[in-house]
């Protein structure tokens, strides 16, 4: 899939997913969805579909790591968990030991991707 195919479907979902989750009780407004580059080289992170940056509270999805529209919906889901998510036990967890595997929000997020296909727009 190509940028601007993403950018059209990134769209069309994360409407769909704010209006199933609502707003988030720790942000003032929805979170701002960006379509980028991915900023990472080495091979670790090149998997890396999308982010949640709670300071700017943006969604940043990395274009050239989505290969299908499945992927696109569970990054926007997943990341959009976070945006949901506490901030300040977001960072506790991690300080308590737990890293990206068994962190409770990242546990809860991966969970929640299942439900995807809530989201798929059926297009002609």
């Amino acid at each position: 899939m190509d940028k601007q195919v993403i950018e059209n479907l990134t769209e069309l979902y994360i409407n769909k997913i704010q209006e199933h989750y609502g707003m988030s009780k720790h942000h003032a407004t929805f979170p701002y969805i960006y379509v980028e580059d991915s900023p990472y080289s080495d091979a670790e992170h090149r998997s890396i579909k999308g982010e949640f940056c709670h300071i700017d509270n943006d969604i940043v999805v990395y274009w050239k790591n989505i290969k299908t529209e499945k992927d696109l919906i569970k990054t926007l889901v997943h990341e959009y968990q976070h945006y949901l998510q506490s901030p300040s036990w977001m960072t506790r967890y991690y300080k308590q030991g737990y890293d990206y595997v068994d962190h409770p929000y990242e546990v809860q997020a991966r969970k929640e991707e299942e439900n995807w296909n809530k989201f798929l727009i059926h297009r002609l």
